[in-house]
């Protein structure tokens, strides 16, 4: 499998963007951005981004272009196209089959409406059946703070999520959530999840606010 994590080190940008942000949408300076995103270019080849939303749009990709669709899944099943997911504390979920490749875009609002779902259906319509799910860094159960009625929200159609913070507030579980709903799919599961929020290495919007953005990226 051809995927990668990235973190905030080894870019171009500065200040609360330092240093390999990705992300066009955060108040960075464009130009430093698309700088950063080349350099990811030079080692992975042409690599298609998406315009987030929190929905559960799934864009099939057939050539890498310069729009950023909109959409919180990208599929492929075209070797050499790199599709890349931006995060902040959401997840960044990796699909790989034989067949085709998908990154997904996983945060509380895509937990609830079903963006995995949407990507494993489009892989599966293209003939995937042996799917691999790799979960990446994201922030954690016991950090992610919630009021208790998106708390029970949640945890009424995800019960695995249900967490409470040290201080023992309402919290969400995302990363238990999705692999509970994974294993339920019957996709295998490569578990690289790290708390974003508390590892000074990532971009985190819980704790920063005005912070980049890291990807993942994966290809046939």
């Amino acid at each position: 499998m051809k995927y990668r994590f990235t973190n905030r080190t080894g870019g171009a940008s500065s200040g609360a963007f330092a240093s390999l942000n990705l992300g066009t949408h955060v108040s960075d300076d464009l130009e430093t951005v698309l700088a950063n995103r080349a350099l990811l270019a030079e080692e992975l080849g042409p690599i298609q981004y998406m315009s987030q939303v929190h929905g559960n749009r799934v864009a099939i990709i057939e050539e890498v272009t310069d729009e950023d669709p909109t959409a919180d899944a990208l599929v492929t099943g075209i070797p050499g196209i790199s599709l890349a997911v931006q995060v902040a504390d959401c997840i960044p979920l990796l699909l790989h089959s034989p067949q085709a490749v998908a990154a997904v875009h996983v945060g509380r609002k895509g937990l609830v409406n079903g963006v995995a779902l949407a990507a494993l259906e489009v892989m599966r319509d293209m003939g995937s059946s042996e799917i691999t799910a790799i979960i990446g860094p994201s922030i954690c159960g016991p950090c992610y703070e919630v009021s208790q009625e998106i708390h029970d929200e949640v945890v009424a159609l995800h019960p695995a999520s249900r967490a409470v913070t040290s201080q023992g507030t309402p919290a969400l579980d995302l990363p238990a959530a999705l692999r509970a709903f994974l294993e339920s799919e019957g996709v295998s599961i490569l578990d690289e999840s790290r708390c974003t929020l508390e590892d000074s290495d990532l971009y985190s919007y819980r704790r920063d606010g005005i912070t980049g953005r890291q990807a993942g990226i994966i290809s046939l």
